[in-house]
């Protein structure tokens, strides 16, 4: 497949394990992983790495001269990010900015000098949250349900297609995500690179640290595990928000069918999630939980809604689907059932950090 491979946010939930899967299934493959470990709970990760063989590289995606690595690699794949939508809201949007922005334009450059082709995994708010907030939605007993919206292109009882309307406001970190993929684009069409864009929904999955702007899926097992507290904020208060999620090792395997065929899909861009089918809301999520873990605990209402959330979105994946052949293998209830079974392992090691406790 490919002799060598450097993974940006490689010590991330995400990249940590496209590495160990990519390992452990082309053992031959030099894979390295660059990560700045800001994020807590990454450096529980470097063990994992070290032992599976794939070399760490402490660096930062901002500074050019930290992807100056003395060594050649023919795959990157960019994983690095600021994760949180609610990022720069009430405060700073710089480190954002220069991540998810900025970072994304230096490892285009290093993709461009070394004649690397380029996985970048971008993001679903990359659509606009009030075009998304003005549709017709159904209420539930359990959530909300996308109604009819015949005038809106990209919008149908599959959920939210790449035809969906761009125009309008996103969230700084859904702007820097679009920006960085007009840039890569360009670089796409101007020097030849080969590479492929990503717009993922919600991924999980073991060693995700999560947390409530960015990870909820394990936040909410992890809080019901250790009998923690959960509130069902904005929309009312009732939990009903829906979203689709998708296993991380799902991902792999689509990544691995797109790189099989890489010319197919050069400069294309795809929405990636669980579809319809592994979609579900907060209060279904906190069902299955307690399900799972056998705990019931109470769960805050907050009626006021945050800026960014939005109530509904669920990947279209008809257009991945259709050009790779690939569905998600994982169905919700076992995705669960791991994460818990994950949790529980290491519980001692990971309550801390889950729970928010402080050093």
């Amino acid at each position: 497949m490919y002799s060598s491979v450097l993974i940006t946010g490689g010590a991330g939930f995400i990249g940590s394990n496209l590495a160990n899967f990519w390992k452990m299934e082309f053992p031959e493959s030099q894979v390295s992983v660059l990560d700045n470990l800001k994020r807590r709970g990454s450096e529980l990760n470097l063990s994992r790495l070290r032992d599976a063989g794939i070399e760490y590289i402490h660096g930062d995606i901002r500074n050019p001269e930290d992807l100056e690595l003395g060594q050649s690699f023919d795959l990157l794949i960019e994983c690095s990010a600021e994760p949180s939508v609610l990022a720069g809201y009430g405060q700073s949007p710089a480190y954002l900015i220069n991540t998810n922005l900025m970072g994304t334009v230096n490892c285009l450059e290093f993709a461009r000098k070394q004649e690397a082709d380029l996985i970048f995994l971008s993001t679903s708010r990359v659509y606009p949250i009030k075009s998304i907030n003005q549709l017709h939605y159904q209420e539930d007993p359990n959530r909300f349900v996308l109604a009819e919206n015949p005038d809106v292109p990209g919008v149908s009882s599959f959920g939210f297609s790449e035809a969906f309307p761009l125009n309008g406001s996103r969230s700084l970190y859904g702007a820097t995500k679009l920006a960085s993929e007009l840039i890569m684009t360009e670089y796409i069409e101007m020097y030849d690179l080969r590479g492929i864009i990503n717009r993922c929904g919600i991924l999980t999955g073991p060693w995700q640290m999560g947390k409530v702007d960015q990870g909820v899926i394990v936040l909410w097992m992890a809080q019901h595990l250790f009998e923690g507290a959960l509130s069902y904020i904005g929309f009312g208060g009732l939990g009903k928000q829906v979203r689709d999620i998708l296993h991380v090792s799902d991902l792999y395997e689509l990544l691995k069918l797109q790189l099989k065929n890489l010319d197919q899909h050069n400069g294309k861009i795809y929405n990636v999630g669980g579809g319809l089918d592994h979609s579900l809301s907060l209060k279904e999520l906190s069902e299955f939980c307690e399900s799972i873990t056998g705990k019931h605990i109470s769960i805050e209402s907050v009626p006021e809604t945050r800026d960014a959330d939005i109530p509904y979105y669920v990947s279209d994946c008809r257009k991945v689907q259709q050009a790779t052949g690939w569905k998600p293998r994982h169905t919700l209830q076992s995705t669960l059932e791991e994460i818990s079974a994950w949790i529980e392992q290491h519980s001692s090691l990971l309550k801390p950090i889950l729970m928010g406790e402080k050093n």
